[in-house]
């Protein structure tokens, strides 16, 4: 701005410059924008770290990773039946739940080896599921022993001809003795529950072979699935029960007492020997089992 001159006064007129400062409110105001952009950033690459993951890896893998990040064993726990969380009401110190220290089992939550010890006796007792391996020891040799005394005792006559009808197959319940017949031969009079001589005088020896132990006994009656012309009046139901029934009387009549005798059970042809022929005469057979003691079945 020009300021006037002095009147009558040559001299130019004396300019005043005024300076004026404006802030200014276009520029950025910090670095909250780039914290923005790295959030952006670290997600694509999370992302497409996953895409990598999905596209590099087999289904075990990615079930590896999965259960790395969320355990199975909780995740079983805390979906079990009966259960409102993740330790289902318990604590994680209880006695026996998860081990966390010397003194404890665990055997709610994990199954513990046959051989393993835990707890206060746990599984040990007189009605304990875990088998005990000393009876387990001596029923084996009771039924090596039974098997070759009955062996032995079917070469004389007249069993012998039977040796070939008589099977002895070990299970996970104990010995099981087959008595099965073939085209030629029938352990029971045809369709009836009446022993023949032979077969009687069988069952005998096997009631006199058995004697020396305690056992429990389970006896199976199979039929082949020929019918009968009125099912209500005879079928194989009742003829399989009726010879697991006339089994039991012959054992018990030999001298086996009356508590051995675990369970009798007749099951018709559901469950034939020769699978691809039910009609088969060899699915026609009694088993007499002897089952593994208490506290020795196996599990």
């Amino acid at each position: 701005m020009a300021a006037r001159a002095p009147h009558g006064s040559n001299q130019p007129p004396r300019i005043i410059y005024k300076k004026i400062y404006i802030e200014g409110h276009g520029a950025h105001h910090g670095g909250a924008w780039k914290v923005a952009y790295a959030d952006f950033v670290t997600a694509m690459m999370a992302f497409f770290l996953l895409l990598w993951i999905l596209g590099a890896t087999t289904e075990k893998q990615r079930k590896s990773i999965a259960d790395y990040f969320a355990p199975t064993l909780v995740e079983l726990k805390e979906n079990s039946a009966g259960s409102n969380g993740i330790f289902g009401g318990s604590s994680i110190t209880d006695k026996d739940n998860y081990p966390n220290r010397a003194a404890q089992t665990g055997t709610r939550s994990m199954t513990i080896p046959i051989g393993a010890v835990g707890g206060n006796d746990a599984g040990s007792g007189d009605k304990g599921s875990l088998k005990n391996q000393q009876l387990t020891a001596e029923d084996t040799k009771n039924f090596e022993a039974m098997k070759r005394r009955l062996t032995l005792a079917m070469q004389a006559a007249p069993l012998k001809r039977l040796a070939s009808h008589v099977r002895f197959v070990q299970t996970r319940d104990g010995l099981r003795i087959d008595l099965v017949d073939d085209a030629d031969y029938s352990m029971f009079a045809l369709g009836t529950t009446q022993l023949v001589p032979e077969a009687d005088k069988l069952i005998g020896l096997i009631a006199q072979t058995i004697q020396g132990t305690q056992n429990p006994i389970m006896i199976r009656g199979h039929t082949d699935n020929l019918g009968y012309g009125d099912p209500n009046a005879m079928n194989n139901w009742m003829l399989s029960s009726g010879r697991a029934e006339a089994t039991r009387r012959r054992l018990s009549a030999g001298g086996t007492p009356e508590a051995r005798f675990y369970r009798i059970e007749g099951v018709a042809d559901r469950e034939p020997m020769i699978e691809n022929n039910p009609a088969d005469p060899r699915n026609r057979r009694v088993s007499i089992t002897l089952l593994w003691r208490a506290g020795s079945f196996k599990q």
